[in-house]
């Protein structure tokens, strides 16, 4: 095949319209092709962004949030915390990411006195990227597990099995005739997870990490090999997969939810879980508590919503896309709730005991309670399999969001080097990923995976998301981030987005990191307890983030030159090249900014393509004259 022609011998294109007769090479602008990329359908972005918010913690955080945090009153902070916290920043990441077309890094062009806050950003996605295909893999341990007539950790009496284990047969038995003290057994599903799946006895703790698990060594193998089939082409590829990634989870749950309520004692695991307590809201802790759930459900702060919105074209409806979005996100934790107590309040009553002795989070709920339950269900194996398939296609997608922000990031800052070689750079990052993971499949795996969970995305997170919304509204301006919203949505954000992006958020987010650090508890799993070495190298992954920016910002300052002062203005100001991707899309003080940039003109129109002056040309007439009478305020 021919190679492509670079984009610095491509003439202008001028539309006939605005040509005289006597300047037919007069340049307009010119529009290279997009080498970068798109989303190839209409639906591509909007369910990749579903995909993403809507993973795990939907599944296995949210119903066991709910329940310990007042039930059916936890919801009321978690709706006034989605609208103070959570639409707003969703909606200010968007907007990054679509007026730029840049990915985490190269988007500080905004300021690039802060581009620290990108490298940090890389830095947490690729910790949580190693441990959380690692539950992928888990995942697929299962699912393959579930192949087969009689569930492996359905009964005692295998080799892993120790004399604690107790049959939940044997406990219903038991509870007819006498009871059955359950705090000194363990049940199969326990077993099966710690002592067979994790092989946890062969190791003393994490500076033990014991013996490579070769079946979750190729399980973690084949997980990275599916994200790296799924994300070879970029966005065109993922952009496809997530079609049924992102759809059919929820004909799974919606399966899953009927048969929970149709079980008996469903209606007793589900009062359970939406009874309001509404003294519950009198604390500080449930507040915090929803405002938690929402900050990492919707996976603000990781570049993934960013990452996709820099594939949209300019003036792609991003408003719309963000409450569509975040409530559909709100509404499946809800419908995920009633299927996990249903089935939960069915094996209450199956074992004889309360609700809240069966209820977990986390890895707790997903691998042990819930194929615990799914062994006291006729065909047991089908739901099984149902269950964990739901769960792979739930992780997958927030998957190739992660991974499509690391190469989206890197691939940005080098275009030239590593855009044509996307593919090859893909596969060394899944390589390197998958190697940094091994340790994750060792026998105390589990001990490292709890580590990076506790630490790589906690208070560092938090800090850049807090710099982000400061950085944007003070530093670079409120008016003019609300104008390039215009520029790009016709309509400026409203007062209740702006009052969120100055005060209202980055107080909740203050709140919530110095409620992290205050009540601040050293990580442990089960009965074992970390050690200190284990402590403060996990502190060290969340500070590390955290110091990106300032290391940034002295890299910034010495690029420029004056005074310290002189320096460190200059390098907050926007690069000169800071704006929309495409000439056709830039008016006002962004006109001709773009390097090789031949426009001479204040606005482009494409008038053989409209056969008129457009709505979104009319704005942006109007937002050229906002900024010429701001540039002469500022020059008097």
């Amino acid at each position: 095949l021919p190679s492509p022609i670079p984009c610095s011998l491509i003439q202008p294109v001028t539309p006939d319209l605005l040509v005289s007769p006597s300047s037919q090479d007069g340049d307009v602008g010119s529009e290279c092709p997009e080498d970068r990329g798109n989303w190839t359908g209409r639906l591509d972005f909007l369910l990749s962004c579903i995909g993403y918010c809507v993973g795990l913690g939907n599944v296995w955080r949210f119903p066991y949030r709910a329940y310990t945090n007042g039930g059916g009153a936890f919801l009321v902070p978690y709706f006034i915390m989605l609208a103070i916290c959570g639409i707003p920043i969703f909606f200010m990441e968007l907007s990054l990411g679509q007026f730029s077309s840049l990915g985490p890094l190269a988007v500080w062009k905004i300021s690039p006195l802060f581009k620290g806050v990108g490298m940090g950003t890389i830095l947490i996605v690729s910790l949580v990227a190693i441990y959380y295909n690692m539950i992928i893999a888990y995942v697929l341990f299962y699912l393959f597990a579930s192949l087969t007539s009689d569930l492996p950790w359905q009964h005692c009496g295998n080799w892993w099995n120790t004399e604690l284990c107790l049959d939940h047969h044997v406990i219903k038995a038991g509870n007819n005739t006498l009871p059955v003290n359950l705090s000194n057994t363990v049940s199969p599903s326990e077993e099966y997870w710690s002592r067979y799946v994790l092989h946890i006895q062969g190791s003393s703790g994490i500076g033990d990490p014991g013996r490579i698990r070769w079946n979750l060594c190729l399980c973690l193998l084949l997980s990275w090999t599916i994200v790296y089939l799924c994300i070879l082409k970029g966005v065109k590829s993922s952009g496809k997969v997530v079609y049924f990634t992102a759809t059919f989870p929820y004909l799974i749950l919606v399966m899953l939810l009927i048969r929970g309520v149709t079980l008996e004692g469903a209606w007793k695991g589900i009062q359970f879980y939406l009874t309001p307590q509404f003294d519950h809201l009198l604390s500080s802790k449930v507040w915090i508590e929803a405002a938690l759930q929402i900050f990492y459900s919707l996976g603000v702060g990781f570049g993934g919503l960013l990452t996709f919105a820099s594939y949209n074209t300019f003036h792609q409806n991003i408003y719309r896309d963000t409450f569509i979005v975040t409530l559909g996100n709100a509404i499946t934790s809800i419908l995920a709730g009633f299927a996990i107590f249903s089935v939960l309040g069915y094996m209450s009553q199956e074992l004889g005991v309360p609700v809240n002795q069966v209820a977990k989070a986390g890895p707790g709920l997903a691998f042990v309670v819930y194929p615990q339950a799914m062994t006291m269900l006729p065909l047991s194996p089908f739901w099984s399999f149902l269950f964990f398939f739901m769960l792979l296609t739930l992780g997958l997608d927030s998957q190739f969001a992660f991974m499509e922000t690391i190469v989206t990031a890197v691939t940005d800052e080098f275009p030239y080097y590593l855009r044509p070689k996307k593919a090859s750079f893909s596969a060394v990052i899944c390589i390197a990923l998958f190697l940094m993971g091994l340790i994750l499949t060792t026998e105390g795996g589990m001990y490292w995976l709890v580590l990076l969970d506790d630490y790589s995305a906690g208070f560092g997170l938090m800090v850049v998301v807090i710099t982000t919304c400061l950085v944007v509204t003070r530093v670079y301006g409120m008016k003019r981030f609300c104008r390039d919203i215009h520029m790009m949505l016709g309509f400026k954000p409203g007062p209740y987005f702006r009052a969120c992006w100055m005060v209202l958020s980055p107080a909740t987010m203050m709140a919530l990191l110095v409620y992290n650090i205050v009540k601040y508890q050293p990580s442990e799993y089960g009965s074992y307890r970390f050690p200190t070495w284990a402590e403060v190298l996990g502190i060290l992954m969340g500070v590390l983030s955290c110091l990106m920016i300032p290391l940034g910002m002295v890299v910034a300052v010495l690029q420029e030159e004056g005074t310290l002062w002189e320096r460190v203005q200059q390098a907050s100001r926007p690069a000169m090249d800071w704006g929309p991707s495409l000439e056709e899309n830039r008016s006002g003080a962004y006109v001709g900014s773009l390097a090789g940039s031949q426009s001479p003109k204040p606005l482009m129109v494409h008038m053989r393509k409209y056969g008129g002056i457009t709505s979104y040309e009319n704005t942006a007439m109007e937002l050229e004259r906002e900024m010429e009478e701001d540039e002469e305020e500022s020059m008097i």
